[in-house]
């Protein structure tokens, strides 16, 4: 079975996270985002949730670079991500949480069976604005141009929306997506 960690990062959907991919069959748990290195080094993957503030994402750029497996980073995730490996956060123009249609720009696993064109969940009080480099976008929206991105040799992601709520379509098809990335 698939060993699925991941980082509280004080959001309010992170618990929906740990449910969708527990719900789809995976181990997973959900653990501090202070949570040592060595505790976390028997993972097949790792999502890095959302939350308030990148000023509140404890260890989690240690856990990129120290942590050898495939990661997702969901909204807040995403940016810290995008800070980290050198890319430009910022304020979005479209603000709070609001249905946004996202377009694959393209095609990965991580995508496999989604259509072109879904609707999704997200927040754009802030987004990322440059991407980092050795990343591509994948993903991008009319509001938005980087609304997912990847390392072009890594298994790294990073999206602005949420998969794991209702209101997003096919949430639980891109989960499973990152689990068969997981299980390489």
């Amino acid at each position: 079975m698939v060993k699925i960690y991941v980082i509280y990062n004080f959001g309010q959907y992170n618990h929906l996270i740990h449910r969708t991919l527990r719900d789809i069959g995976v181990e997973v748990k959900l653990v501090e985002n202070t949570t040592p290195v060595k505790e976390l080094i028997n993972a097949d993957g790792i999502v890095i949730g959302g939350g308030p503030s990148l000023e509140r994402t404890g260890m989690c750029e240690r856990y990129l670079d120290e942590i050898d497996v495939p990661f997702l980073g969901i909204c807040l995730g995403h940016q810290l991500m995008a800070k980290h490996f050198g890319g430009e956060i910022g304020r979005g123009e479209s603000g709070g949480y609001a249905e946004v249609k996202v377009r694959i720009v393209e095609r990965d696993i991580i995508f496999e069976s989604l259509p072109e064109e879904w609707k999704v969940w997200a927040s754009h009080a802030d987004e990322v604005k440059k991407l980092p480099p050795d990343f591509k976008v994948i993903a991008t929206s009319d509001i938005c141009e980087i609304e997912g991105m990847r390392h072009k040799t890594e298994a790294i992601y990073g999206i602005q929306w949420h998969p794991e709520v209702f209101h997003t379509e096919k949430g639980e098809e891109f989960y499973k997506n990152f689990v068969k990335i997981c299980k390489r």
